[in-house]
């Protein structure tokens, strides 16, 4: 498709010496077999979470990670409930327990950190590790909304935006989720003018791409040429005072015409070159995996 990604490969072990070393050597193949692809394509290790990924594993994808130069992408702090399973089985909270294994890192992505106090978020902070809110997800699975989004900025720890899968997010919409996360970061606080569209805006481009190493996310010479172009003229952008309120508040996902990566256009009058097709087989493959046998 042309698309530019950091593709994490899901690794778990269940806390089980041989599925461990199965895992081992799925990380080593999936990082050799990235090596062939295109520039565009980053490998990352995926390990699922610390419920299903034992400590041995997390440590050595850890060194892994190091010698490779790529990132870790890990869910963490997502339920009160693995709080308190991990209090039970490690004697720490999830952020304690991977300070304890001694991985934390400007390498790691954690996905979710809704349930973190604010020693653990300036621990994060001070490795330089990375935090991605999903307000969709975290709300669809009723995970938790209380995301410490001004507490993590004051302690300058970065935070990008996200969505999480189709299952937990449906859409993947990324506009939608600058709503949704600005929406939600004021009405638990109760405070209106809590995490500001201009912030928000900020976690979904150039911080989320700082996060996955890349020089993109703004506008500016030396930086990639990865562009969506928006079509203006929509009712959410008459009139258009302030373009950024407009995209978080008033758009979704729809407003986006031309999506440009690497200087190409992928997208353009909001159509994708043989979208019709696909969508067709996708539907098709879809049902077939769902239909009973001999129905």
């Amino acid at each position: 498709m042309g698309l530019r990604a950091l593709l994490a490969g899901a690794c778990f072990d269940h806390f089980n010496p041989e599925l461990r070393e199965k895992g081992k050597q799925a990380v080593k193949k999936l990082y050799t077999e990235s090596l062939s692809f295109s520039d565009r394509i980053q490998y990352a290790a995926g390990p699922h979470a610390i419920y299903t990924v034992s400590g041995e594993l997390l440590q050595w994808i850890h060194a892994f990670a190091e010698e490779h130069q790529v990132p870790i992408h890990l869910h963490l702090a997502e339920t009160e409930v693995e709080v308190r399973d991990a209090l039970r089985q490690f004697g720490l909270t999830p952020v304690r327990y991977l300070h304890r294994l001694g991985i934390l890192s400007p390498r790691l992505i954690l996905a979710h950190g809704l349930y973190v106090d604010d020693e653990e978020i300036q621990i994060l902070a001070d490795h330089g590790v990375t935090v991605v809110h999903n307000p969709a997800s975290n709300m669809k699975l009723a995970s938790g909304y209380r995301f410490k989004y001004r507490e993590m900025q004051i302690a300058g720890l970065r935070v990008a935006l996200g969505t999480d899968g189709c299952s937990s997010s449906n859409n993947l919409d990324m506009v939608e989720a600058m709503k949704l996360a600005s929406l939600l970061g004021k009405a638990w606080r109760k405070d209106p003018e809590a995490v500001t569209a201009k912030e928000i805006f900020q976690t979904a481009t150039l911080s989320g791409a700082e996060a996955i190493g890349l020089k993109g996310g703004q506008i500016a010479e030396g930086y990639l040429a990865d562009l969506c172009l928006v079509d203006l003229n929509i009712p959410a952008f008459a009139p258009n005072h302030d373009f950024v309120s407009n995209l978080v508040y008033a758009a979704n996902g729809s407003c986006i015409d031309t999506v440009i990566c690497d200087g190409k256009i992928l997208m353009q009058d909001r159509k994708v070159p043989g979208e019709d097709e696909i969508i067709e087989h996708a539907s098709k493959l879809a049902y077939q995996l769902v239909v009973k046998p001999n129905a």
